[in-house]
């Protein structure tokens, strides 16, 4: 097995549109293929989003395509998947997504020693203002970045 970390996909629309309050590492299961498809970075998930539901945590929206050389028998690329987790992790999750405007959301997709695994963040909403102040912020930055580099090479 392959020791490490090894990042497949970043869900980078979530850190624009949601302040990340917490996140937890947690395991997903998956059936047949799902693993080599995921592996080969076949998955898409704009809009996913993680639900708890009778003590279970399941991950909704994400598209896991099938894998090309796979057998006859394929999992359906749409269906809801179980996360992997502790039952007081799913508890505390469950306190914290009860207060107003707060959701999962999967952060990113890794392998780590082998294994798929989830970062799920607890996050909420940015309203327009908010977004627009993570514009401004990341422009600014970047020319600070641009004048620094151009003061360097002179």
């Amino acid at each position: 097995m392959a020791e490490g970390k090894k990042v497949i996909a970043v869900n980078k629309k979530a850190r624009f549109n949601y302040f990340v309050e917490d996140s937890i590492e947690c395991g997903i299961a998956l059936e047949g293929s799902e693993v080599k498809s995921i592996k080969a970075g076949n998955l898409s998930f704009p809009d996913c989003f993680a639900e708890i539901e009778n003590g279970e945590v399941w991950v909704r929206n994400l598209h896991i395509t099938e894998y090309a050389f796979s057998s006859s028998f394929s999992p359906a690329p749409d269906r809801r998947r179980k996360l992997l987790l502790h039952k007081e992790q799913i508890k505390r999750l469950q306190r914290k997504t009860s207060e107003k405007g707060y959701t999962l959301v999967p952060l990113d997709f890794y392998l780590k020693n082998g294994r798929v695994k989830v970062n799920l963040g607890v996050c909420k909403g940015k309203k327009q203002y908010d977004k627009r102040d993570t514009i401004r912020a990341r422009d600014l930055q970047r020319e600070a970045s641009r004048e620094f580099r151009k003061e360097l090479t002179g």
